[in-house]
């Protein structure tokens, strides 16, 4: 095996990506205090060719040095918008069409992998604080909740790891659609 070369790994430019078509999957960042982990979801979403992340509450917005730290260029590649609340984002993803769905752990939320898209695949995922999670308002606002299967003593992970594990598992099973 030989490792491949920058050149060799045939990236999009920023246009290029600009031009391609998204996974219909909007990330929610609600009070995210680490600039560091908003920089690491920004990577992640370019990675994926998500649509965009919207920011609320009082998660740091680009441009912000600690952010483009971890972010490495691709707050210039993916669709962001900022938002007061998480309630005036979750507004405009219902006239939009989004099934919206906060990644937390409650009574009834549905294990990831169980988890199935609906409305086309039109999907948005709040993600919330470090500490206290998404916000119960903003829960009561979502149409359900999705959980990470965790199985050792710690029942929590860190936000950037659990955007990509989500990420990860709703474009593994469009790929077809996009690709």
């Amino acid at each position: 095996m030989k490792k491949l070369s920058m050149d060799e790994l045939d990236r999009k430019t920023v246009d290029e990506f600009k031009r391609s078509e998204k996974f219909p999957v909007i990330v929610v960042l609600e009070n995210i205090r680490s600039m560091h982990n908003v920089g690491s979801v920004f990577r992640t979403a370019d990675a994926f060719l998500i649509e965009a992340i919207y920011i609320c509450g009082y998660t740091a917005q680009p441009p912000r040095k600690e952010i483009d730290k971890t972010a490495l260029g691709a707050t210039e590649t993916v669709n962001w918008k900022y938002f007061i609340s998480s309630k005036e984002a979750i507004e405009e993803l219902r006239k939009n069409g989004y099934k919206i769905f906060a990644i937390e752990q409650v009574d009834k939320s549905i294990s990831l992998e169980k988890f199935s898209e609906e409305n086309n695949g039109k999907v948005a995922l709040i993600f919330g604080n470090e500490v206290s999670g998404v916000e119960a308002d903003t829960i009561s606002f979502c149409d359900g909740c999705i959980e990470i299967p965790q199985f050792g003593m710690k029942h929590s992970l860190n936000i950037s790891v659990a955007v990509g594990i989500v990420l990860w598992e709703i474009v593994r099973r469009n790929i077809k659609r996009i690709l």
